[in-house]
């Protein structure tokens, strides 16, 4: 991030992930203090063993079956991805209405990068079971959490934890919303980012 921002001319920026995104942003706050001016993570994991969390509790069948293999190693990982199938259970009502409306171009994202075969999905949850590199109370630029109160795919609970140990944190939840739903917040968060990266 810190190579992009130079090649773009940036000295100091906002971060803004979801879902897996999430962590991400976190790192740059985290490792980039002096040039993050604010960090959303929507809907995004704790690190994987955190103290206190019960890092499975309220995910789907399927989302806990594929982070189990995860947690085995890539081979294991690769095994369950060469049998496993959608499963539309991991998703509220909300989030496939949010699917077929506002969020529908989300299927032209991760379509294409899917075409050759699950190795960006692979990569991802090895990465949501391993270390992060940083820990959560190293983010000291402001920082909200956003998150679904029905959400399959990452439990609230993972942002409530992580809100309990940022410094800076502040937390929002949508009691209806899910994994994707929870993006309807969204404008509200740039508004966010935008107070604190002006002031």
């Amino acid at each position: 991030m810190a190579a992009v921002a130079d090649t773009l001319g940036i000295q100091r920026f906002a971060v803004m992930g979801h879902s897996g995104g999430g962590p991400h942003a976190l790192a740059c706050g985290a490792l980039l203090p002096d040039r993050v001016l604010a960090v959303v993570s929507v809907a995004g994991p704790a690190p994987f063993g955190a103290e206190g969390l019960d890092w499975f509790a309220g995910m789907s069948d399927s989302g806990t079956a594929s982070l189990l293999a995860a947690t085995k190693g890539r081979a294991a990982k690769e095994t369950h991805e060469a049998s496993a199938k959608y499963d539309p259970q991991m998703f509220t009502p909300a989030d496939h209405a949010a699917l077929t409306g506002e969020w529908s171009w989300f299927g032209d994202v991760v379509g294409p990068a899917v075409e050759a075969g699950p190795g960006p999905l692979i990569d991802d949850d090895l990465a949501y079971v391993n270390p992060w590199g940083f820990d959560p109370w190293q983010v000291t630029p402001p920082v909200l959490f956003l998150h679904g109160g029905r959400d399959r795919v990452v439990p609230s609970s993972h942002s409530q934890w992580l809100a309990n140990h940022c410094p800076t944190a502040e937390m929002r939840l949508s009691p209806t919303a899910g994994h994707i739903s929870i993006l309807n917040a969204g404008a509200a968060a740039l508004e966010w980012l935008a107070d604190r990266s002006h002031s």
